[in-house]
């Protein structure tokens, strides 16, 4: 990557030390002298636990033939990505988390670190692959038992059968409980009959259904002896050998979409579709040759939500793509900035516009963002490996895993659509060539924010857990209780499994803008501050639903409902912390003390960040004085500036050579033309063929004596 920014040779003086006095410039510790960063390691770090799969999946998406190329027609575009998946499943790329005895490696977490990456090839490249093997064939893999194994995967692994996961319905996409497809068990032929009973019920949105699917793992409900039980999967083949729709099945073409069109994403209907009892994939539920029903799961919705939870991985693909896409932007943005030139400051000199204010506090937090998601991804996917493995997989694991994913998922691909935009806005005209990929990107990932869950939808189940692990902490107490709990900010407060962190203490203000910059640099102080938030919001919440259990259901599902929108700010506040908490612990781990150094402005600016955000909040509950809310922003300001120098190494150390950016801007291109234009404007003055400015300078003024 090149950078043409100044960077000191020698260390530079350092600042003052703090003043105690409440006005006047705010300076910092010497000892935040300069530092330098250790762009291996700091990136050999972010590719986290799996960085040697993570590598060879880079090696993929640097190749011309796996990459997308911008203008191509709906048609050809399929017809590329296609290839592509025949390319993966050749080399096995897609395989790590299938059964060994089946070719696969049992490797789930190695399994999405490799995925995720196909989203710097292209995104279609990326979701399509995701239908097919962590949809599709995860499906049949995490639902089905041994036999489906393997009758069904084979084919699967190696996309002589491409399928189709058709759960989504026109009138059901995040409540899929509320489906209307019917698979209804018919003893006299040991079958079930698969209809879709009206419009609303068609499958839509789902890959590989438009053109080619030959298969489909269909979500529907089960009827059996005129009992519903509930949502089930069944495997369903939808066309035959020459790629036309098997008697009682219909579907249409979705289309041209915003983004992702080299996926064929289409509709399905049945009537009267008969497959053999068999084809129900009975991991959680069976039926018997005479209709009889059968679960290790007594319940209906806890069998029906560890159903689904085996399908998480959809979710943890989806953050860590999305987290991919913010670092490709910033990478372009930063790197651009660094070397595009504009507007002069009193010489003959231009200046690089990454050194604008403006421009650093548009794009140096939302890298501090990407870097706490970097840590935190790789946290989650930690988690999920361990989980799937079955090195930790009690239902409390796979709860604390849903919950991770419904937390995560959504500040992620929001924060992908936010970061591609500014990023795209940041390099002017030439972001919105389609040559330097962020408008693309960003039409793309637009939909990252609705799949797998509606980002609301799952912050909403986030809040809804964050609740239940209130109530049992306060079951019996009593609205005195609850009242002096959020009033006096007891200590040894922390949810079980919700990973909220302990508030040892409330804030103090200090009185001194300078001395509470130095609080606000601690790291129990930014801890105790998002904790706090978050805990008040809950508690605060609970406190008005206290009473929800002892209404009527619709009454209190309308008290609830009033109370919506603070239930998801306390869920991404937590988010929040979570990924805060994630980068507080990755600067343990670091090594290099420059790089440290560095990565602890970057985490400050984050969290800090997350701080200047929410200023209201904390001024209205008494958190910050206006004197110390004052110093957030002086701070950050602070942070920005000591950040510049480095900011060219932190995006370098996201480890995405140009093959992978493929933007004409990030390719050393904008220096070369602004070396040209400095050169020419050096040698024209340095000639004397320089026309004479039509207002000259003014002469300096002479030292005062």
């Amino acid at each position: 990557m090149v950078d043409t920014a100044q960077r000191p040779a020698t260390l530079p003086t350092p600042e003052a030390p703090e003043t105690s006095g409440d006005t006047g410039p705010i300076t910092l510790n010497s000892d935040l002298a300069a530092a330098q960063v250790d762009v291996a390691a700091l990136g050999r770090q972010l590719l986290g636990t799996w960085a040697d799969v993570r590598i060879k999946a880079r090696e993929v998406t640097a190749r011309p033939d796996m990459q997308r190329i911008e203008g191509l027609s709906m048609h050809d575009h399929r017809l590329r990505v296609l290839e592509q998946l025949k390319v993966l499943a050749a080399n096995g790329h897609v395989h790590r988390a299938f059964p060994k005895h089946l070719g696969g490696s049992d490797d789930h977490g190695g399994n999405i670190a490799g995925f995720e990456e196909l989203v710097i090839a292209d995104p279609s490249l990326q979701i399509k692959g995701g239908v097919q093997w962590g949809l599709f064939g995860a499906a049949v893999l995490h639902l089905g038992t041994k036999p489906h194994h393997d009758k069904y995967l084979p084919g699967i692994m190696d996309l002589s059968v491409p399928g189709a996961f058709a759960m989504t319905e026109i009138g059901h996409g995040s409540d899929v409980a509320s489906i209307g497809t019917t698979a209804t068990f018919d003893p006299d032929t040991d079958e079930f009959v698969i209809n879709t009973p009206f419009r609303a019920a068609w499958k839509d949105y789902l890959g590989n259904a438009a053109k080619d699917g030959i298969a489909a793992v269909l979500f529907a409900q089960l009827i059996t002896q005129g009992v519903q039980h509930g949502v089930h999967a069944f495997y369903l083949p939808i066309r035959d050998e020459n790629n036309d729709f098997l008697p009682g099945i219909g579907g249409e073409d979705d289309g041209l979409k915003g983004g992702l069109n080299g996926i064929d994403n289409g509709r399905l209907h049945f009537t009267n579709v008969r497959i053999p009892r068999e084809n129900l994939l009975n991991r959680y539920g069976d039926v018997a040759a005479d209709g009889t029903y059968s679960s290790s799961i007594s319940s209906p919705g806890r069998r029906f939500f560890t159903m689904l939870g085996t399908l998480v991985q959809g979710r943890v693909s989806l953050d860590g793509a999305a987290t991919a896409a913010s670092a490709l932007a910033l990478t372009i943005a930063i790197t651009y900035g660094s070397q595009r030139r504009q507007f002069t400051a009193g010489d003959a000199e231009e200046e690089v516009i990454l050194d604008y204010q403006r421009h650093q506090r548009r794009l140096f937090p939302r890298l501090a963002t990407t870097y706490a998601q970097t840590f935190a991804h790789d946290e989650f996917l930690v988690k999920f490996d361990e989980v799937f493995s079955g090195k930790a997989d009690t239902d409390d694991d796979r709860q604390d895993l849903e919950t991770l994913a419904a937390a995560l998922k959504p500040l992620s691909t929001w924060h992908a659509l936010d970061t591609l935009q500014e990023a795209r806005e940041a390099c002017g005209g030439a972001g919105f060539l389609a040559e330097n990929r962020l408008v693309g990107l960003r039409a793309d990932l637009d939909v990252y924010a609705t799949f797998e869950g509606d980002n609301n939808v799952l912050l909403q189940l986030v809040a809804k857990r964050l609740l239940t692990d209130y109530s049992r902490k306060f079951a019996s107490a009593d609205a005195g209780a609850l009242a002096r709990y959020v009033v006096q900010q007891a200590a040894g407060r922390a949810y079980h499994g919700s990973g909220l962190r302990t508030l040892a203490q409330t804030v103090t203000d200090f009185g001194s803008t300078a001395r509470s910059v130095g609080a606000l640099r601690d790291t129990n102080v930014q801890r105790e501050l998002l904790t706090d938030r978050v805990e008040t919001m809950i508690g605060e919440v609970a406190g008005h639903l206290r009473s929800a259990n002892k209404m009527p259901k619709k009454q209190a599902a309308a008290l609830f409902n009033s109370h919506q929108n603070e239930l998801i700010e306390a869920a991404k506040a937590h988010a929040e912390l979570l990924q805060w908490e994630a980068f507080t612990r990755a600067l343990e781990t670091t090594v290099d003390p420059g790089t440290k150094r560095v990565l602890t402005w970057l985490r400050d600016l984050f969290g800090l960040g997350l701080v200047e955000k929410n200023l209201a909040w904390y001024l209205i509950h008494g958190r910050l004085s206006s004197q110390r809310a004052l110093s957030v922003t002086a701070y950050i300001d602070r942070l920005i500036a000591r950040i510049r120098p480095h900011a060219q190494d932190l995006v370098d150390a996201f480890g995405y050579s140009q093959e992978h950016l493929r933007a004409t801007i990030s390719s050393g291109i904008e220096r070369e033309r602004q070396d040209e234009a400095r050169d020419y404007y050096r040698e024209q003055r340095a000639s004397g063929q320089a026309p004479a400015p039509e207002k000259p300078a003014k002469p300096a003024k002479p030292a005062k004596k």
